[in-house]
């Protein structure tokens, strides 16, 4: 129970990353606030949260909004000891393909919401400092043909999560990035969706990792506990890859 009385804020929680992290925080204690566009899956996930999970329906690529609702929200549930920015989607396309409502909505959602939500929960974090834990992506490492906005994004996701880091360390607040690989979450699944032969996406994606499959959100989730817990207290700016050994074979 690493998280017991504290409390922890997870972006994109009605789904796949997002949704894994947030129920494994409350099992371990934690008050989750479930932060997403969906009511009523923020709600099935906030189900699984055994009893200590509250929905919180917020567009975090929506500026005015989050100024509206999130500070009421903190002054409500409580400052956040763990921050998770899990809210992602994939906009497949090359380049010269993307119209700018495609690369601004990639950005929006990737990017621009860690902004958004920092605005409100950084100067609430700073008196006791806490943890925030990013989710970027092997694409912040190498990069994917036919999706330059999303590559774009993740390598973005990185470099600010440095950046946060070194501004946050001297008032205890920790951040840090976890980077999958291929897990199997609604999102990735409409990205084998939109390649030519769906199926084989798929099958190629469980026999590119040595391990021999894709992730599991609950495989990324472990990872996420383990940079908010008190377990990394001496880990910062840094990044857990969580690729099933992806990015560690030279390709053949």
């Amino acid at each position: 129970m690493r998280f017991e009385s504290k409390v922890a804020y997870v972006t994109g929680a009605s789904s796949g990353i997002g949704r894994g992290a947030a129920v494994r925080l409350a099992e371990e204690g934690a008050t989750v606030v479930l932060i997403g566009r969906r009511a009523a899956a923020l709600e099935e996930a906030a189900a699984e949260c055994h009893g200590r999970g509250v929905v919180l329906v917020l567009d975090v690529t929506d500026g005015a909004a989050v100024a509206s609702v999130l500070p009421d929200a903190i002054a409500e549930h409580g400052v956040p000891d763990v921050v998770v920015h899990a809210a992602g989607e994939t906009v497949l396309g090359a380049l010269d393909e993307l119209t700018e409502q495609e690369w601004d909505r990639q950005f929006d959602t990737n990017l621009k919401s860690i902004y958004h939500l920092n605005r409100h929960l950084w100067p609430a974090m700073v008196p006791l400092g806490g943890s925030i834990v990013t989710i970027a992506s092997t694409a912040s490492f190498g990069a994917f043909p036919g999706d330059a906005a999303y590559v774009a994004s993740k390598g973005a996701v990185l470099m600010l999560t440095k950046a946060m880091a070194l501004d946050g360390a001297s008032s205890g607040i920790r951040v840090n990035a976890v980077c999958p690989g291929f897990i199997l979450t609604p999102n990735l699944q409409g990205y084998f969706d939109g390649q030519a032969d769906p199926a084989g996406a798929a099958s190629g994606a469980s026999a590119a990792a040595p391990l021999g499959r894709m992730g599991t959100p609950a495989d990324v989730a472990g990872a996420v506990a383990f940079l908010a817990s008190d377990d990394a207290a001496f880990i910062t700016g840094t990044s857990l890859i969580v690729d099933g050994g992806l990015l560690a074979r030279v390709p053949t």
